[in-house]
């Protein structure tokens, strides 16, 4: 059996983004689903003068061996002033020292979400140029707008924006 992690990037534990990707996991059958906390992978602020003197926390070596355990990704990215959260990048910045193939070569069904009508598209540029060259393979992609108008009830209620969500994780499946 396939099995995926799904993870937003924040660490808010009310994160609109983790809920998007958990929602949109929702929609795969026969896959084994892992939802991953970040808030489990608090690590400190990266710099090379860290490193240098402690070494990587083991906390991103346990993080970057099981992320090799998966056949794909469900990410959902939040967006802070037109990028990633700190608190996500600097997980992927300590996630790059211990092997700059993060994701693995695997497939990833790249998200966003934002109470805005852009539906983070900043940071969704962003993933898409960026997640390629450490080891993602982007086999489909949505940026969800408006998030607290479209989503109710636990469900995207949008006819139209829930058509091309299941238009891209199909794309994600077929890829797994």
């Amino acid at each position: 059996m396939k099995k995926i992690a799904v993870l937003g990037g924040s660490n808010s534990k009310s994160s609109i983004n983790k809920k998007l990707a958990v929602y949109a996991s929702s929609f795969l059958e026969g896959i084994e689903i892992d939802i991953l906390d970040l808030n489990d992978y608090s690590l400190p602020i990266y710099h090379f003068d860290h490193e240098e003197e402690n070494g990587i926390p083991q906390i991103a070596k346990d993080l970057s061996a099981k992320l090799k355990t998966y056949d794909g990704f469900i990410v959902s990215l939040a967006e802070h002033n037109g990028t990633y959260t700190v608190f996500f990048k600097n997980i992927i910045d300590w996630l790059s020292r211990t092997d700059y193939n993060i994701w693995n070569k695997k497939p990833m069904l790249l998200l966003s979400t934002s109470p805005g009508e852009r539906g983070a598209a900043n940071v969704m540029k962003l993933g898409q140029t960026f997640f390629p060259r450490v080891g993602a393979e982007i086999s489909g992609s949505f940026s969800f707008p408006s998030f607290h108008d479209h989503f109710k009830d636990g469900k995207i209620i949008h006819e139209d924006l829930l058509k091309a969500l299941e238009k891209e994780i199909r794309n994600f499946e077929n890829s797994l």
